[in-house]
């Protein structure tokens, strides 16, 4: 009869270990040199200890200088007995053997970037840990740096996507956070925090490279509001299609602002006014669920006194959108303007305004905009 194997308990913990240090060895190729070096100082160490009997300090102190080919001899040094000369000449061989193929190592990770790429990685780490709720800005041409500085005038928390080193050297020379990669791919705008931006704004030079950039965030972020840079009008309705929120035109932009100064100056000297306070603009979407809107739904503006009891400002009222068809704008709505499923508030005031604003909505918000900040 056969006898029971027994079980060897260690045997799994020794593979785990032996797993640990090959990760180790792959992941940090830096390691091994390492290890090698600090197995010789250990080793030359305890063989002075052994042979000597020296205290540990002078163990080491022997090894350091024995490495270094140093050497050391005053009138207080002991004479070695021959094993300690056995040690030594042990470490002059093969400690330098080592200590060359260390630095020889360390030489070409450097030569061959892996010290930077090592930086770069855990500089885009802290950036996923800093960065929430703030605006990821793809470009840094001219229009990329008008919006960088609109942006940090207000304190908003901005993350610059851009390839080009002279770029990347002027966005930082101005103090912006900075991801040196190609925003068109879909590992830059994670590690950029697409999940949890407030807002993503492609502003490339070229129209193909912000239809992409588009098409990636909204496949990765499907409720991220994006807005985009287009050259033309076709530019335009394929980077609707592609998913952006807003497309903006620098032409067109230019040319209705200077028609808006030519024909209303007072006005765009407000907007121009209201950028550099700390008011806001913000779109409020009531949920088109009647049973989330509660006793809002179908009460009027003077009912329920939402601008008294918050301070802000409601600037308009828009209906729900049915079959593609975008229903007027209600501007400056009085009292007896009523609330209704999916209906987009325009409301104006300072952040603690809009905030208390959305709290007296409560679940009958769906979503809120920043139209300008």
């Amino acid at each position: 009869m056969s006898r029971p194997r027994r079980q060897h308990r260690g045997r799994p913990t020794l593979l785990r270990r032996r797993g640990v240090v090959h990760d180790l060895l792959t992941r940090q190729p830096w390691a091994s040199p390492l290890l090698a070096l600090g197995a010789v100082v250990n080793a030359g160490a305890l063989g002075y200890r052994l042979t000597e009997g020296w205290d540990w300090g002078d163990c080491y102190w022997m090894v350091l200088i024995t490495l270094s080919t140093l050497g050391f001899s005053d009138p207080h040094t002991e004479v070695m007995h021959t094993g300690g000369r056995l040690v030594t000449a042990l470490l002059l061989v093969g400690g330098l053997v080592v200590v060359q193929q260390t630095i020889q190592k360390l030489l070409e990770l450097t030569n061959a970037g892996y010290f930077r790429r090592l930086r770069e990685r855990r500089y885009r780490q802290q950036l996923q840990r800093t960065m929430n709720q703030h605006v990821i800005l793809c470009g840094y041409g001219r229009i990329g740096r008008e919006i960088a500085e609109q942006l940090s005038g207000e304190g908003v928390p901005l993350l610059v996507v851009e390839l080009d080193p002279d770029r990347i050297s002027e966005a930082q020379q101005r103090g912006l956070t900075v991801l040196q990669a190609d925003a068109t791919l879909d590992e830059t705008l994670e590690e950029a925090g697409i999940h949890h931006c407030r807002a993503l704004v492609a502003a490339l030079p070229s129209n193909a490279a912000n239809l992409y950039v588009i098409l990636s965030a909204r496949g990765l972020a499907p409720r991220a509001r994006l807005i985009a840079r287009a050259d033309s009008s076709e530019a335009e309705g394929k980077l609707r299609l592609a998913g952006a929120d807003q497309v903006v035109s620098p032409y067109v932009a230019g040319g209705r602002t200077m028609a808006a100064t030519a024909l209303r100056p007072l006005a765009v000297t407000f907007m121009d006014l209201l950028a550099g306070s700390d008011c806001e603009v913000e779109e409020f979407r009531l949920s088109p669920d009647p049973e989330r809107l509660g006793s809002l739904n179908g009460a009027s503006l003077a009912e329920l006194q939402l601008g008294r009891r918050s301070g802000a400002l409601v600037l308009a009222i828009r209906g729900a959108s049915e079959a593609g068809n975008e229903p007027p704008l209600i501007a400056n709505p009085g009292g007896d303007v009523r609330l209704e499923p999916g209906q987009l508030l325009v409301v104006m005031g300072s952040q603690g305004q809009l905030q208390v604003f959305a709290d007296l909505l409560g679940p009958a918000l769906a979503g809120v905009e920043v139209m300008q900040a």
